[in-house]
């Protein structure tokens, strides 16, 4: 078997996260190992693409891939950790969570989580490498769809618009409605609020049920 074979049969996992930037929300991350022989058209960073065609692309990657994953850090474990420990965490219970076992590892961004895999960190990779993209866009689907749902449950932030991103918008609705089981503490814009706005925390008695 010659080189180029053998590396055409390495199982690689490609690993994004998306939520690392919200006031709310948890962060989420998946794992995705594509199949070789069905190549996926107009994988891409998640971010550029449209909802209607991300929608599209991981639903094909649902069905298309060896196996994919997807893994979270709630708002407790980010107050708790910080974010980017967070989102490490995310991504470790993503790879961990597929049900076959890659042979190499590839992370979007600077850093890596502790996995008992050999791993690589690509900056932008999820737009360069295939496996990131999938990975990219079925965590930025999945993350958008929990914050579509939680919005129902914690009417009159407007997560279904803009998913916890510090909008304007949100801005205002926190300084009106006070804060959220939902919202990260830790975060200084939110921290910054605080003494300007009500702790609502305690007005909603149902638990946030998530999707992942």
């Amino acid at each position: 078997m010659d080189r180029q074979n053998a590396l055409d049969k390495l199982r690689v996992a490609g690993v994004d996260e998306v939520g690392r930037g919200p006031f709310a929300g948890p962060v989420v991350a998946a794992a995705v190992i594509l199949d070789p022989s069905q190549p996926i058209q107009g994988l891409a960073d998640s971010k550029k693409l449209t909802e209607k065609k991300r929608k599209m692309l991981s639903e094909q990657i649902k069905q298309q891939a060896l196996a994919y994953a997807l893994g979270r850090a709630e708002v407790e474990e980010i107050d708790q950790l910080n974010i980017l420990q967070a989102s490490l965490l995310a991504m470790k219970r993503a790879i961990e969570a597929l049900a076959i076992k890659p042979d190499q590892v590839m992370v979007d961004g600077l850093h890596l989580p502790k996995v008992h895999y050999p791993c690589q960190a690509i900056v932008g990779g999820d737009a360069l490498i295939a496996e990131i993209s999938a990975a990219s866009i079925i965590a930025k689907v999945a993350r958008d769809e929990e914050m579509v749902m939680l919005d129902k449950q914690f009417p009159g932030y407007g997560f279904a618009q803009h998913k916890g991103y510090g909008t304007a918008a949100h801005r205002a609705a926190l300084v009106e409605l006070g804060i959220s089981p939902l919202h990260r503490l830790s975060f200084a814009p939110v921290r910054k609020l605080l003494p300007t706005c009500k702790d609502n925390t305690q007005a909603f008695t149902s638990t946030p049920q998530t999707m992942i």
